[in-house]
């Protein structure tokens, strides 16, 4: 496959997987540029248009950095939410846990 169309295709895969919200596909995505730009770069320099394919998955990256900086932060939020009311939370299941007649398996 020509060096462009390869950064191309890398390009796609991580703004695909970004924009799923598919961490395990973005994982892939991320983990395997390494080897394959190493492998890409080996063929000599890089052409103008290679370059600015290049510069495109370099910028898809950074969105995708982006994006785990956001997940990442609405997650730590949501688990300090629960670590603030984790005693209410334990009440509540407490409560619902022995309340038989409202969790009843069969009628």
């Amino acid at each position: 496959m020509p060096r462009r169309a390869a950064l191309n295709a890398l390009t796609v895969a991580l703004a695909a997987a970004g924009d799923a919200r598919d961490w395990v596909a973005l994982d892939r995505a991320v983990g395997a540029l390494g080897t394959d730009l190493r492998v890409l770069a080996a063929s000599g320099p890089w052409s103008a248009p290679e370059t600015r394919a290049l510069a495109a998955l370099r910028a898809q990256h950074d969105k995708a950095a982006e994006l785990c900086a956001a997940e990442l932060d609405a997650l730590e939020a949501q688990m300090n939410h629960m670590h603030t009311n984790k005693a209410g939370f334990i009440a509540y299941a407490l409560d619902n846990d022995t309340d038989t007649e409202r969790n009843q398996a069969y009628p």
